[in-house]
């Protein structure tokens, strides 16, 4: 195959939503499709001790959410097809907003009876503002919840996208019937039998015609006709280049955890979702079909396996073809670095690859070269932008809780640090370290995770502080920043890159010093020009 035909056969996507939407189900069983499992681990079931094939951090088991992002790859109809599993959680948004800049589209998961939850509509926003392609999903249909054109409504007017529907339910909840699929004119009937791997569809191209009577009785047939008049006469057609543009969102409908309506997800989505796109770096806008290989760290993982403490860096491939053995340049530190033994992912399962495309997410060993937003190029100096570290929420002083293994935790803090986990700060005055978070249940992650994967233990102790900002001083040699170092040195701290971080302790006070001194300018994200 030619290298432009293995970038068009390749669709890299996240899948967003609110916890406990069905997102993890929802991977499963697109895997599932691809033949990339065998059986979906029934992520809620306690019979199966599986687990989701996705979720492979002991925390995510205990609690059955997605802590991690995890890269997931798939064939399908001999298209490659790369899925960035992002955790729902609203303490590990971090993680997702990093992880949507390596997305080229989203599927959105909607639960039926909750509708758009916050998280939603977060995350929205921020694929919103990049103009990311979503196609939304709407979840649990074989659950009592809201009626189908309320919902598209919710969509519409709470996450301010403009929506058609590519299917549509049959009744739901105790009445669910099946699904009619517009994209395809076919009909899928529900048996609510979920050991049936994969369901039989039914063509109808007449929906006039008595047929559909027979299959799923008379009232919910009348009631079908009448509903996709509605819908052919309120929604727009879909317009595939309005899709890929992010001005019109196809909507579908199903229960992932039945397994039912994600085959429909699924061929629409390979049918429409864009190839790779080019990405704006600092200097120029990259194409995917460019020889020279570019790509971007968008997620460090260390201990991936706990039996060798190594550390892997994910990279995006934005550009050319990423040989095995072949020294790139590392564009931070300008050094060349080559990989022996870059891996492609399927969850926990890891291969070596020779060869990888625009679009692919490999995993590179690492023994501490990389930082979340490094570039590598085959030569040319660029840096990809948009992956900044946001201003904390939460802060916390962190203390050795065994003096015998206070190595063990340094280094533990550095390399969770350095995964984007949450943020450190080094106070000026005497060198106490703080933990900033942008959630709370991040905190138990790394305690749990030092004690699990370096042998050491923390203890923590809370730290009054309201906002955590970036000071970029006008010019650090003029007395009006003298006198803020001098007069704010208790709040002052570093970051891990060295940067000066002021600690407010309220937001009161962060808007007298910013009054006060007028030459210094406070950042809330720490990627700054």
């Amino acid at each position: 195959m030619s290298f432009i035909e293995e970038i068009k056969r390749r669709r890299t996507f996240g899948i967003i939503s609110h916890p406990d939407a069905g997102k993890t189900t929802l991977t499963e069983k697109l895997l599932l499709f691809g033949g990339a499992i065998q059986e979906a681990g029934a992520v809620k079931s306690n019979k199966i001790k599986k687990g989701a094939t996705s979720d492979f951090m002991e925390i995510e088991r205990q609690r059955g959410i997605s802590v991690a992002t995890s890269v997931l790859a798939f064939e399908y109809n001999n298209i490659k097809i790369n899925i960035l599993d992002t955790p729902g959680h609203k303490d590990f948004a971090e993680d997702t907003f990093r992880t949507l800049t390596a997305v080229d589209s989203v599927i959105v998961v909607i639960d039926v009876a909750k509708g758009v939850e916050e998280q939603t509509e977060k995350l929205v926003e921020v694929c919103r503002m990049r103009n990311i392609p979503m196609i939304v999903f709407i979840n649990k249909m074989d659950r009592e919840g809201k009626d189908a054109f309320d919902l598209l409504d919710e969509v519409e007017q709470k996450l301010g996208l403009k929506v058609t529907p590519l299917s549509f339910p049959i009744g739901m909840g105790y009445e669910f019937k099946g699904i009619y699929n517009i994209w395809e004119k076919n009909i899928n009937l529900f048996s609510g039998d979920s050991r049936k791997d994969i369901e039989e569809t039914i063509e109808v191209n007449d929906l006039s015609s008595p047929e559909l009577d027979n299959l799923v009785g008379e009232d919910a047939a009348n009631t079908l006709r009448e509903e996709i008049e509605l819908v052919e006469g309120i929604y727009p057609e879909f317009d595939k280049e309005a899709y890929r543009n992010g001005e019109l969102q196809p909507v579908f409908f199903g229960s992932a955890l039945n397994n039912f309506g994600v085959r429909e997800l699924l061929d629409c989505f390979v049918n429409i979702a864009p190839t790779p796109r080019a990405k704006q770096s600092d200097t120029r806008l990259v194409n995917p079909d460019e020889k020279k290989f570019t790509g971007f760290v968008f997620k460090i993982h260390a201990n991936m396996d706990p039996n060798h403490r190594n550390r892997l860096a994910f990279v995006k491939i934005v550009s050319g073809e990423f040989k095995r053995n072949t020294p790139y340049l590392h564009v931070k530190h300008n050094k060349k670095l080559k990989f022996s033994s870059p891996n492609a992912f399927f969850a926990e399962k890891k291969e070596i690859v020779d060869v990888s495309y625009p679009g692919d997410i490999v995993g590179l060993q690492d023994t501490g070269n990389f930082k979340i937003g490094d570039t590598l190029t085959e030569g040319e100096v660029l840096n990809y932008k948009g992956i900044p570290s946001f201003s904390p929420e939460h802060f916390r002083y962190i203390n050795n809780a065994d003096p015998l293994k206070s190595k063990q935790l340094a280094k533990g803090i550095d390399q969770l640090m350095d995964e984007g986990v949450a943020q450190l700060f080094t106070l000026e005055l005497n060198g106490r370290k703080i933990i900033g978070t942008v959630g709370a249940l991040q905190y138990e992650v790394i305690q749990y995770r030092l004690e699990h994967e370096y042998g050491a233990k923390c203890t923590y102790e809370n730290l009054n502080v309201a906002k955590a900002c970036w000071v970029e001083p006008e010019d650090d040699k003029n007395d009006e920043f003298k006198e803020f170092s001098q007069v704010k040195q208790r709040f002052l701290a570093k970051d891990k890159q060295g940067q000066l971080v002021f600690l407010a302790d309220s937001m009161f006070s962060l808007q007298m010093t910013q009054q006060k001194y007028p030459s210094i300018t406070f950042h809330f994200t720490s990627e700054f020009e």
